[in-house]
């Protein structure tokens, strides 16, 4: 498959981005089943030889072409910290979004690439691995799948919306406010799926297939690029308050839809609304 355009000045970088998540999901499909030492970052934070060699092959294929760019990557060695604004160009790396749903061999896993551009998210890039679906995005250039141009769905009616979401997992103060949010959630809408992968989550929503995501506690390098997908697939993507901007890359709060029911999914989280971790 030939790397998407979507006519921009940005379509060089696009097609590094591409082809360096290309590169890393070859390391990952070689490593399915067997994914090599598992070790701990935090209580149910896992990192795999996978996820390090993945790294490092996106890392490589970035610098080789853009040496002077600013990479801010999950597993840390080309990490430069977590400020919301950089002066210049920073590739925000997750290499596999759902370590855990891979060293399980459950789908979705992903890898992730956006560039951040001063204070915005201008290409972003994920690539389901299992499935081999790519999804792009470039700044005021839309949303495409494998090539394809898409889009968000056209759900107007809560009570018809197909969600997503993520639950806590790491750290558990918050959990009982978050399952009364979930059963109100439940009750209202048409459904929601908890599929492990939050990069899989927005990519899907971006194109329709769920009319929503919202979860707490992300990190950047899990949601930059789909932040840029649900956007220009038409979607809207903010914090719990309703800001957008960098806010909800950076702000650890995500609630992403196709945008006619944003307003009922904000009422909804309300009550999370002081809840980052």
């Amino acid at each position: 498959m030939d790397a998407p355009t979507h006519d921009s000045p940005y379509d060089l970088l696009l097609d590094t981005a591409v082809q360096a998540a290309r590169r890393a999901a070859a390391i990952i499909r070689e490593q399915a089943g067997r994914p090599g030492g598992v070790r701990d970052k935090s209580r149910n934070d896992f990192v795999t030889d996978a996820d390090e060699r993945a790294q490092a092959v996106i890392v490589e294929s970035l610098r080789e072409t853009f040496p002077r760019d600013v990479i801010l990557a999950e597993e840390g060695a080309a990490g430069d910290g977590e400020a919301p604004v950089v002066s210049g160009r920073r590739w925000i790396v997750d290499p596999i979004d759902g370590t855990t749903n891979f060293m399980h061999q459950v789908p979705p896993y992903a890898v992730s690439i956006a560039l951040q551009e001063e204070d915005e998210i201008v290409v972003g890039v994920v690539l389901d691995v299992p499935r081999d679906e790519l999804f792009t995005a470039v700044a005021g250039h839309g949303l495409q799948v494998n090539g394809e141009e898409e889009g968000v769905s056209a759900t107007d009616a809560f009570g018809e919306a197909f969600l997503a979401t993520g639950f806590p997992y790491r750290r558990f103060e918050h959990t009982d406010r978050y399952l009364d949010v979930l059963a109100n959630i439940l009750r209202d809408a048409q459904g929601v799926r908890r599929h492990g992968s939050a990069a899989v989550d927005l990519a899907w929503t971006a194109c329709g297939r769920f009319d929503g995501f919202f979860e707490t506690g992300l990190n950047p390098w899990d949601i930059a690029a789909g932040v840029l997908l649900v956007r220009e697939g038409g979607g809207r993507v903010t914090n719990y308050h309703d800001d957008a901007g960098l806010t909800p890359v950076f702000d650890q709060q995500m609630c992403a839809t196709n945008g006619p029911v944003h307003a009922a999914l904000l009422g909804h989280l309300a009550p999370m609304d002081d809840v980052r971790l």
